[in-house]
């Protein structure tokens, strides 16, 4: 039985109109998006499943349904998959409808599509995959009979300039009916289209266009999105073809990210008292103003933007997606406090910008074009269906004519002439309009351009992701620079989500064609990388200056509104005391300061008598709708307080010592080590359990192992075995002291070899085979990189082993790789388990090595040091596709340290306290 829906227009917003008023009626042929599809019969001329009739889930992409052939927009032209689809479908309409005006509506087709009804063909073929088109189907469908819909699709266009905008580029190329396929029903005079123009300080004007006899009054009602009405009617005569209608409402709410208050306009064409037809149309009032050398203004305010790219896309169904999608990604984008989004590289489906309009988002709209563009009839009539399609949505606030050099510039004119908001228009990478948007510029690039330039800067792609690099990597440094930089617009990071796409051809495994899909913030399942959370915190509207948190701490902190349109006082502020070895808690709020946008100020804390025996102060900040900022943790409890807290001593028995050969063999009642007696390199730890794989060090990286001149000596019952110092020899020094009670400490003095490293701190070799977790006790749970801190939380954490490759495999956190702010680390192996403390602050751990990648231009490079499990001072950073690590800023270079001709006083230290025994500290 086939599926036929039926979604009778939009509904009226007066009760007191009469029963008969004509409304738009709908009726699906399709399925809605990929998670409500129809079938239709389907036949494909090549690659899977070709040569035969069956059934197609509309709408999708026919690769992620088993058909035809993948490729990647890179492919080169000899090997892509030219096939094309043939659909038929069998429906029939109401016997009502007999004399209406029909209309058969594709919302997107990828690429060439042939539309026949019954046998005849309903109009030109449409070229062009991501844009709504029509035709008129009155005189070729039979109402109360059955009618056959056929279309033939071509994925590789028969226009070239289609191909050059829009299918060779660096995303995935689909072909199908990706989009929904629906009928309207009109009566014989109708309104076909309302343009409106609504301003921040309450103008009203919108442009209605009308088909059939032209007669009467168009009469406008704004409403409330309560259902409240609001001024009085407009009304105007029906003259011309296009009637304007003009208005002011005043003490209007704005449309902005921050408050997306939104209206509605019921148009109705009435004559003689009755009334023809409606149509409801949403809107915002809201004003984009492009001032030069200056800003983007909306709504008089001067903005930044927060954004990121974002293709149409799922794993499961490619550019075929669902409201619901659509509602999950702005969420996403929301919580990690962006406020914009640029369509990459062609417009969205339209239930993607009505949640941006809904939720909060600045869109900027773009013509599809991709290093090649359409030429300029096919370009025009596309982008008249894209702004005719969208021009209604307050939040599109710019348009983008094309991508990196897929600019027809003769098109540009149109921008203007179709829009009758004028919003600004970009073309992203190039300077234009006053807008300099240059992708993946270095930090503090230009000369007397860019950022040393005079003209407003908004890359339209910065931070290229690629696996684990990019996004949050450099982005504290970069938005510290637009931040206080009056001439920068903010910028948008590339990209959303991993272009990971299910690939039926090879077992359902999930395919980004090596690195150049593996670009996002999230997996293709929205799977959160670290740089998710360092975003979250980096763009949050509510920024916390740095606070150490000391005995006299007087409960407050100082913030700064970062919001453009939202007082500080409208957000809600809470906090939490926790000691975290049980985790008891205490927990109260603060109020909110009263902090307009750009104004410093403090939060005030209320805590408890004895809030200092607590482990960590946590503050949270919720925006006005309750959804939590962030929530930013400050250590109270320093790690030697934690060690000693710890550290229970056990059964004293003084540690005996003997020489063999070259090995120090150290025993106790629980213990067995073998340290080098030249090199004092620890060789060998056992206790009553086993043998414990943790060796092979201190290894100073970037350094110079020249522990020399070694000795031991007891202090009471400890037993010390030390290197002696020595300014031109031996400048690094090291000492291991073994107590009593089976504890060891490690304490090593160092100079890096270099003035510029890469990493300092010392390494160990332990079989990755053999870890099985970690518990521990710091900033977690994901890794981090030298310029990506930002985004964790202080607390005691727990990880599985995994062997996670960013962007490849999507189990997150991943285990291998940086983790700051040890205070103690218990090593779960398949052995005995140790446990390694330490008393100072500020050292990172390094947990093994992820998989060596590479790019052509050597920028996302990950280098490691030796060993396997490595404490440190100081660790690296990581590159993105486009960059290498030092240019992301400062926190992306090298680790600086002069070393004053090896003064001791001037070394690096490391403190490390070993638990090996059977019996451990907890």
């Amino acid at each position: 039985m086939k599926l036929i829906r039926y979604i009778i227009g939009l509904s009226c917003l007066l009760a007191g109109v009469a029963a008969n008023a004509q409304q738009t009626e709908r009726q699906y042929l399709s399925g809605t998006g990929n998670d409500h599809t129809v079938n239709w019969d389907f036949f494909v001329t090549s690659g899977m499943n070709a040569g035969k009739w069956s059934k197609i889930a509309v709408p999708s992409c026919w690769e992620l349904q088993g058909f035809g052939k993948y490729d990647y927009g890179f492919a080169k032209d000899s090997i892509r998959g030219k096939e094309e689809g043939r659909y038929r479908y069998k429906f029939s309409i109401p016997a009502a409808w007999k004399n209406k005006k029909l209309f058969l509506v594709f919302e997107g087709v990828m690429t060439d599509a042939t539309v026949k009804v019954n046998g005849k063909q309903a109009g030109p073929t449409h070229q062009g995959a991501f844009y709504a088109f029509r035709y008129d189907v009155s005189s070729l469908i039979k109402p109360g009979k059955e009618n056959l819909l056929e279309v033939t699709v071509a994925k590789h266009s028969a226009n070239q300039s289609v191909n050059e905008a829009e299918r060779k580029a660096d995303f995935w190329i689909f072909g199908g009916i990706f989009r929904p396929v629906y009928l309207e029903a009109h009566p014989q005079q109708f309104i076909d289209h309302v343009a409106i123009d609504a301003k921040a300080d309450g103008s009203f004007m919108a442009i209605a266009e009308v088909a059939g006899k032209r007669s009467g009054n168009l009469q406008v009602q704004l409403y409330t999105s309560a259902n409240q009405k609001i001024g009085e009617p407009i009304s105007a005569p029906v003259n011309e073809q296009v009637t304007g209608l003009k208005s002011h409402i005043a003490n209007v709410l704005q449309w902005t990210p921050e408050t997306p208050s939104l209206y509605y306009a019921v148009v109705q064409w009435w004559d003689k008292n009755k009334l023809l037809h409606e149509k409801k149309v949403r809107f915002g009032f809201r004003t984009v103003e492009l001032k030069q050398r200056d800003g983007i203004y909306v709504n008089g305010v001067k903005v930044k933007m927060k954004g990121v790219n974002r293709h149409s896309f799922w794993p499961t169904s490619g550019r075929t997606t669902s409201r619901d999608i659509s509602i999950k990604d702005v969420l996403l984008m929301k919580e990690m406090n962006m406020n914009a989004v640029r369509m990459a590289h062609y417009p969205p489906d339209d239930h993607f910008l009505e949640v941006c309009d809904s939720l909060g988002l600045f869109v900027m709209d773009e013509l599809a074009g991709w290093h090649g563009h359409y030429d300029t009839p096919t370009g025009t009539r596309l982008l008249e269906q894209m702004i005719r399609h969208d021009v209604n949505h307050p939040s599109i606030i710019f348009w983008a004519n094309g991508n990196e050099g897929g600019h027809n510039t003769e098109l540009d004119k149109f921008f203007t002439q179709f829009d009758i908001q004028q919003r600004p228009v970009v073309h992203p990478w190039q300077l234009f309009n006053g807008i300099e948007t240059q992708h993946y510029r270095e930090y503090n690039y230009g000369i007397g351009n860019y950022d040393n330039g005079r003209e407003i800067v908004m890359p339209t792609e910065f931070l290229h992701g690629m696996y684990d690099g990019g996004h949050g990597a450099g982005l504290e440094d970069y938005w510290k620079a637009m931040w206080q930089n009056p001439l920068s617009a903010g910028g948008f990071l590339w990209d959303f989500a991993d272009q990971g796409v299910v690939r039926k051809d090879k077992k359902d495994s999930i395919d980004t064609d090596k690195n150049r899909g593996a670009d996002g913030i999230v997996g293709p399942y929205h799977e959160k990388e670290g740089s998710f959370y360092t975003i979250k915190e980096v763009w949050s509207p509510v920024f916390f200056e740095r606070k150490e948190i000391t005995p006299a701490f007087d409960g407050k902190l100082r913030i700064e509104n970062r919001y453009h349109f939202t007082n500080i006082s409208q957000c809600t502020f809470s906090w939490k005391l926790v000691k975290l070895a049980n985790g008891t808690a205490d927990s109260g709020s603060a109020k909110a300061p009263s902090l307009a946008p750009g104004e410093k100020g403090f939060v005030e804390l209320n805590l408890p008598a004895g809030w200092s025996d607590n482990d960590v102060l946590y503050v949270t900040a919720n925006d006005p709708f309750g959804r939590e900022l962030f929530t930013w943790s400050f250590p109270i409890v320093r790690p030697a307080t934690v060690l000693n807290r710890l550290w229970k001593a056990g059964n004293a028995e003084r540690p005996a010592i003997t020489e063999q050969d070259s090995v120090y063999v150290i025993k106790t009642s629980d213990l067995q080590l073998r340290i080098h007696r030249q090199k004092g390199l620890l060789l060998e730890v056992k206790n009553k359990d086993g043998v414990i794989p943790f060796n092979n060090g201190p290894v100073i990286e970037q350094g110079v192992n020249n522990f020399g001149r070694m000795s031991f000596v007891y202090d009471n019952d400890t037993l010390l075995i030390r290197s002696s110092y020595d300014r031109k020899q031996h400048y690094n020094t090291l000492e291991w002291k073994v107590y009593p009670d089976g504890m060891v400490r490690l304490s090593v003095s160092y100079f890096p070899g270099e003035y510029f490293t890469l990493f300092a701190g010392i390494n160990f070799s332990f079989p990755e085979s053999q870890i099985r977790g970690i518990d521990y006790m710091g900033s977690g749970p994901y890794r981090v990189w030298k310029n990506r801190l930002k985004g964790n939380r202080f607390g005691v954490w727990h990880k599985d082993y995994n062997g996670t490759e960013t962007g490849e495999s999507w189990v997150y956190p991943e285990f291998k790789g940086y983790h700051a702010n040890l205070y103690w680390c218990r090593f779960l192996t398949t052995g005995p388990s140790f446990t390694v403390l330490t008393d100072q602050e500020d050292i990172f751990f390094r947990l093994f090595t992820p998989a060596f990648k590479d790019d052509q231009w050597q920028n996302y490079q990950i280098i490691f040091p030796k060993g396997d499990i490595s404490f440190l001072n100081g660790i690296g950073a990581i590159g993105t596709k486009t960059q290498r690590a030092e240019n992301t800023g400062p926190m992306g270079r090298k680790n600086i340290l002069y070393d004053y001709e090896k003064d001791p006083s001037r070394a690096l230290h490391l403190n490390l306290y070993f638990d090996f025994r059977s019996s451990q500290v907890r």
